[in-house]
């Protein structure tokens, strides 16, 4: 039965039959006119999952890549950044632009915990020579499942000239993000997360005005050069040989996003997000995110119950009940599991999940009784049914 694992971590994620149809099919040239035109097809949609009047470029590599890019085009040795951490993957974002001789003022906040606009204020308020020439955030830790507010960062900026580099991995096509009205300058997103398709493409958009800083950025980069990407996509074509089977799952993958509709997709994760939350209290779990207005509608992070291993409620999951999940990452490795609900998932897959994580903790003699997290699932499910109609 290894073929029906139901795949519930941050990413890969499941992929719909449809585009493993998309990418069976036998290599094509992407010098080709007919990928050309896929190239241009698949540019033109990315922009409307990203609301952006700004072209997104494909970059072969996994999100990080993209994240690389995003410090290597805009952020010149002995700059300084502003990097606020509330996870694993503003960590990374802080180690990539030391790595690349940044000065790095790092804000971390508690785990869990939203990064604090206010903090973003009073930094650049601070900041009178506007030496700080951007800020860089996750929407969506996925280390942790909390959802900064964008926008609220962007307004704390207030007329400072620094750019605003966002990390929208696991956010993008999740929850709204539009780009150009929130006044994003650069994002980044990956393939294997809401896109449905399997690691190895990141996209990355850029605003004019990181273009203008981009003129003066002396850092050294060459398959992450994004003056070579937007000088090949105006030919609809890349600087390099492209994931072309990707690319060709990506434009199907896209074909059903674009055709359920953002608002509904952003509902509907909605939904996913509050299953959980209100199975796991059912179940008298304490989720790591306490505020549910700042947990992410693509994760949620659970914390271990005392006096159970992870290992031991794992190896339940997996080899019992067929069901994956994540673990949680450095300082929170064996304290927290993630149940991803993002990418090709239904709440029919989401019910399993929390069916089988109720029979490992009664297995493990946490639970006395069955049926509590299942029996608040379908509450959830049939209420929003019922608002839908």
């Amino acid at each position: 039965m290894y073929e029906k694992k139901l795949l519930l971590i941050p990413g890969p994620t499941m992929i719909p039959p449809r585009v493993l149809r998309a990418m069976a099919v036998p290599p094509v040239g992407h010098r080709s006119k007919g990928f050309s035109q896929i190239i241009r097809e698949v540019s033109q949609d990315l922009k409307k999952i990203f609301q952006t009047d700004n072209d997104v470029y494909m970059l072969t590599a996994s999100g990080t890549g993209a994240m690389e890019a995003a410090v290597t085009n805009f952020i010149n040795p002995g700059d300084k950044v502003l990097v606020l951490v509330n996870g694993k993957f503003g960590d990374r974002f802080a180690k990539i632009n030391a790595r690349y001789g940044a000065e790095v003022i790092r804000k971390d906040f508690e785990l869990g915990q939203p990064a604090d606009p206010q903090v973003v204020k009073e930094v650049l308020t601070n900041d009178k020579e506007q030496e700080i020439k951007a800020v860089f955030v996750q929407q969506n830790e996925t280390s942790t499942g909390i959802l900064n507010d964008i926008k609220a960062i962007k307004e704390a900026m207030g007329g400072h000239p620094a750019l605003l580099i966002v990390d929208s991995i696991s956010g993008m096509a999740v929850s709204n993000f539009p780009v150009d009205e929130w006044g994003a300058d650069v994002v980044v997103a990956g393939s294997q997360k809401a896109f449905m398709i399997p690691p190895g493409l990141a996209f990355i958009s850029v605003s004019e005005k990181a273009w203008k800083v981009n003129e003066n950025c002396k850092n050294f980069n060459f398959y992450f050069d994004l003056k070579a990407a937007r000088k090949n996509l105006a030919k609809d074509t890349t600087p390099y040989t492209p994931a072309t089977s990707l690319i060709l799952g990506l434009r199907e993958s896209l074909n059903i996003l674009l055709a359920e509709g953002l608002e509904n997709i952003y509902r509907k994760q909605e939904m996913f997000k509050e299953m959980v939350r209100e199975a796991v209290r059912a179940l008298g779990l304490e989720l790591l995110v306490k505020d549910d207005k700042y947990a992410a509608a693509a994760i949620t992070a659970v914390k271990v119950p005392e006096g159970i291993e992870w290992k031991d409620l794992n190896n339940l999951l997996n080899n019992e009940f067929n069901v994956e999940v994540a673990g949680g990452q450095d300082e929170l490795k064996g304290k927290i599991f993630r149940i991803g609900h993002i990418g090709y998932v239904q709440d029919m897959d989401l019910l399993q999940a929390i069916a089988a994580l109720e029979m490992a903790l009664y297995k493990l003699g946490f639970l006395k009784e069955l049926g509590v997290g299942v029996k608040k699932c379908q509450e959830v499910i049939l209420k929003y049914k019922e608002e839908g109609k």
